[in-house]
């Protein structure tokens, strides 16, 4: 900012003023001063716009940057849930796929059971009936004899 080297050149021709004996003062060019005191008043309203405007951008950055922090963290929060759902997802399709293996195989056993007992009962069926068969001809071979 140019006010401040122009507060600097105030201060060297203070520093630069011829001091008066016993009483702490100094003597200094009034014109010189004044002319300073002038530069500033027409330096300052610029200066001072110019740290406004530095000032109100920062904030907008700030505010800026806010924003996106806040927008980053709803993304990864959104994140996180869809993995999480994705893997509660998984996991109740994983338990699910268990729950259909083990009713086919509990399925396939009682149909393997099932069809031993119907084969067997036929198989009986079958020697009843050679059973029968073998009688009828041992009675007919008895007859001939």
């Amino acid at each position: 900012m140019e006010i401040l080297s122009i507060l600097e050149t105030l201060e060297e021709v203070v520093e630069k003023g011829i001091s008066v004996p016993l009483s702490g003062r100094c003597l200094v060019d009034r014109e010189e001063i004044l002319e300073i005191i002038k530069e500033i008043r027409l330096k300052l309203p610029d200066d001072i716009k110019q740290a406004k405007w530095v000032k109100e951008e920062r904030q907008r950055i700030l505010l800026e940057a806010q924003k996106e922090a806040n927008n980053i963290i709803k993304d990864a929060e959104n994140r996180i849930l869809a993995l999480v759902d994705e893997h509660e997802i998984t996991k109740k399709a994983y338990e699910q796929a268990n729950e259909i293996i083990a009713n086919a195989q509990k399925n396939a056993r009682e149909i393997r059971l099932g069809t031993r007992e119907y084969a067997d009962s036929i198989l009986d069926k079958v020697e009843e009936i050679l059973k029968e068969t073998i009688e009828v001809i041992q009675s007919n071979r008895e007859e001939l004899k």
